[in-house]
């Protein structure tokens, strides 16, 4: 295997720039994904535990006591204050969206954003309710970002445990039928909802067809019962909903007294992650997402086998997936996802971070998330908990292919004040990598912006 500075930014990265340097190696690229984390440094996004969390209970609260005074004097003062919250929501989620684009397009540390983009997807969110739309960007900052480089139980733990996957998946209706709660209210038939025990074994752990039976979901529903969120949108374990045990889950048997529950659950989701049809998952869906909608299975099991000798250390799959010859086929596979294209493109533009910082919601909403949707990728609203699609012929549609033409010819001219000439863009934005066709495109090309806009939208730079 040979290291390629460049496909290492192109098919690992977040794309070329002429700003930042590639990394020299695979060892330069884990050691930057094992240190300081300097974009969330440089671009903090509230954490839900923090300030996130903080005011989506403003606006819970707020929204509580303009209903309490409806029809009277005090409606009014208190509309404008639940008003005003919603601003600051929306504002907010604006300063997310434009956090994560400046952290795609200024990091060094390509690898981990990348890592970060596809965790968030494999544990897939949607807001449920008016309390979360504005702060989904709060939940991967918590459950996935701290992760991407350490243990899967670890991660595991944090995104099944997080009150907005519990709000997304039901978690809070999930209740012990004979539980000491159902016992006291028994008109209420609180009864069992496996949402998230599915979830946790069909997408994010063992797979489908990964060997489980409606019989150990069922069992894992019951485990999870008692698992919820308090007043302050916290996770919390209440025994009086939790289901009396043992449950039989895998073809072991597992939790038992309800005042034992938390430690239950986290010794089962650490013996799941740990399994190796766990791994065995997760490595494909690594190669999928990094490699090829069809991966090499001799890397697939590299990679695994890799993670079940470090018994679920990430770290030790993406080494196994980097230092695979297969991971280093020149030819580009897989089609860059909206998001990361629009990355892609503003890293080989050498887009200035003040030109972001500074632009008005409007103006985002205009330039990337309309876009975003009309190719295909509603920003951050996956249809299903499954995530967005890896396949290829699902990101090159008819309307989305003519959305990323239409981008590459006209988003350039409003992020930058002086495009570049297309003969030395070429290279900028694909290295050595760029086709013959692509190079006479950018010399053939009478302005800078038909050379720039012929060589963004091109198969060459759309694919990693």
């Amino acid at each position: 295997m040979v290291f390629d500075p460049a496909l290492a930014e192109i098919r690992f990265g977040t794309g070329l720039s002429p700003r930042v340097a590639a990394p020299q190696g695979i060892d330069d690229m884990l050691r930057r994904l094992a240190g300081s984390d300097q974009m969330a440094q440089s671009y903090p996004i509230p954490r839900f535990d923090g300030q996130g969390g903080a005011d989506i209970r403003e606006y819970r609260d707020l929204l509580k006591a303009r209903n309490a005074v409806r029809d009277t004097e005090a409606e009014e003062p208190a509309r404008k204050a639940l008003t005003a919250q919603k601003r600051k929501l929306r504002q907010g989620e604006i300063d997310m969206i434009r956090a994560q684009l400046l952290r795609g397009v200024m990091t060094e540390d390509g690898l981990r954003e990348r890592l970060v983009w596809f965790w968030s997807d494999h544990f897939a969110t949607a807001p449920r309710s008016q309390l979360y739309q504005h702060s989904m960007a709060a939940y991967p900052e918590q459950a996935i970002r701290p992760h991407v480089a350490g243990r899967f139980a670890d991660m595991l733990w944090a995104a099944a445990t997080h009150p907005v996957m519990q709000v997304y998946l039901d978690q809070q209706r999930n209740f012990g039928p004979t539980s000491v709660a159902a016992e006291k209210r028994p008109k209420k038939k609180l009864g069992l909802n496996e949402n998230l025990a599915r979830e946790m074994l069909e997408l994010h752990t063992l797979g489908v067809g990964g060997g489980y039976t409606q019989a150990d979901v069922t069992g894992l529903a019951g485990l999870l019962t008692g698992l919820n969120i308090n007043e302050d949108t916290d996770m919390v374990v209440r025994p009086n909903y939790a289901e009396r045990g043992p449950f039989q889950i895998l073809g072991r048997s597992w939790g038992g007294d309800p005042k034992t529950r938390e430690a239950d659950i986290r010794e089962f989701i650490e013996d799941l992650a740990r399994n190796p049809v766990t791994l065995r998952h997760l490595a494909r869906k690594l190669a999928v997402h990094f490699v090829a909608d069809q991966p090499d299975e001799g890397l697939v099991e590299h990679m695994a086998a890799a993670m079940i000798g470090a018994d679920g250390d990430l770290s030790a799959g993406y080494r196994a997936m980097l230092e695979h010859p297969v991971s280093w086929d020149e030819a580009p596979a897989n089609v860059k996802p909206p998001f990361d294209f629009m990355v892609s493109a503003m890293r080989a533009l050498d887009v200035h971070p003040a030109m972001l910082e500074r632009m008005n919601p409007r103006n985002i909403q205009a330039l990337f998330l309309l876009p975003m949707s009309l190719m295909g990728q509603s920003w951050q609203r996956p249809n299903g908990p499954d995530g967005f699609p890896e396949a290829d012929d699902r990101w090159i549609s008819p309307q989305g292919l003519a959305e990323r033409i239409q981008w590459s010819m006209t988003a350039p001219q409003t992020l930058t004040t002086r495009l570049p000439d297309p003969r030395a863009f070429v290279q900028v934005a694909l290295g050595d990598r760029a086709p013959e066709a692509v190079q006479f495109a950018a010399k053939a090309a009478e302005t800078e912006w038909e050379g720039v806009g012929l060589i963004l939208s091109s198969p060459a730079f759309q694919r990693r």
